[in-house]
């Protein structure tokens, strides 16, 4: 897999190098120097969780959407304000293992079993997914590869609150099980510390609306349920004797830089 990322980091940076070199053929005469600016930045991820951890034992892929505010010194040092919300994961394994007897009743030992609603009806309603959210910041550096200062590699560190749960959606209001605080029994909310990284390439044109960066992300997430009880499952029980356990998230990320200020800076040539 190392191999993998590697190969695939090597390829993206070519591919983005080379992209800014014949996007900005006509601006040869343009002079970039680095500076303080402050953008936005909406940006969409896919990622996939490892590890032995609640959130990877629990979910499958799933995708990021979030908004950041980066400010970035004239030295090309960059900090950034962070809000992630993470969506559309599916679950792992049988149905019955998060929603229990109170919801999943098999047909036999050998046959599946179906979801009923409280009237005792086989009802499809009733959806269910992972949601995750973090708040944090990241400290990071930009690197040029070439005359354009304030871009090239882009290296970041961070840290915040990462919270994940599953999320029912019951539309009709027909499963009584998981109305109001029911629902905190099954949803195997949990929260941690996290830590992420990334490395991929900015992209700060002349045009600076039409800035952008893309690149790979690593997160560390020590997470434990802090629900005071769990109804169904392997965790079945009290909470406050479970551990805290390590998950991870690898994807790709993709953001559109807004910038909304910029310090001007003056550059006088003199010619003898």
């Amino acid at each position: 897999m190392k191999k993998t990322i590697l190969s695939f980091f090597v390829l993206l940076t070519t591919i983005c190098s080379v992209f800014s070199q014949e996007f900005l053929k006509k601006d040869l005469e343009y002079v970039d120097t680095a500076t303080f600016m402050i953008w936005a930045t909406p940006k969409f991820a896919i990622q996939t969780p490892f590890g032995n951890g609640y959130l990877a034992k629990t979910f499958k892929f799933n995708y990021e959407s979030g908004l950041d505010i980066t400010f970035k010194t004239k030295s090309n040092w960059t900090i950034d304000l962070v809000f992630d919300y993470m969506f559309g994961s599916k679950l792992r394994g049988s149905p019955e293992n998060f929603l229990g007897d109170m919801l999943f009743y098999p047909y036999s030992d050998t046959l599946p079993g179906a979801v009923y609603n409280g009237a005792g009806n086989n009802d499809v309603t009733l959806t269910y997914e992972g949601r995750y959210w973090y708040f944090g910041a990241s400290v990071g550096k930009i690197i040029p590869l070439d005359r354009w200062k304030n871009s090239g590699l882009w290296f970041k560190m961070g840290a915040g609150y990462f919270g994940h749960k599953i999320h029912f959606t019951d539309p009709n209001s027909w499963f009584p099980q998981i109305d109001q605080e029911y629902r905190y029994g099954y949803d195997q909310r949990a929260s941690a510390i996290a830590l992420n990284q990334f490395i991929g390439y900015l992209f700060l044109q002349k045009r600076r609306v039409l800035s952008f960066y893309i690149g790979i992300e690593v997160w560390e997430i020590f997470s434990k349920p802090d629900r005071g009880y769990i109804f169904v499952g392997n965790l079945k029980g009290p909470t406050n004797i479970l551990p805290r356990k390590f998950s991870g998230l690898l994807g790709i990320k993709l953001g559109w830089n807004l910038p909304f200020y910029e310090k001007k800076r003056v550059v006088t040539y003199y010619y003898y």
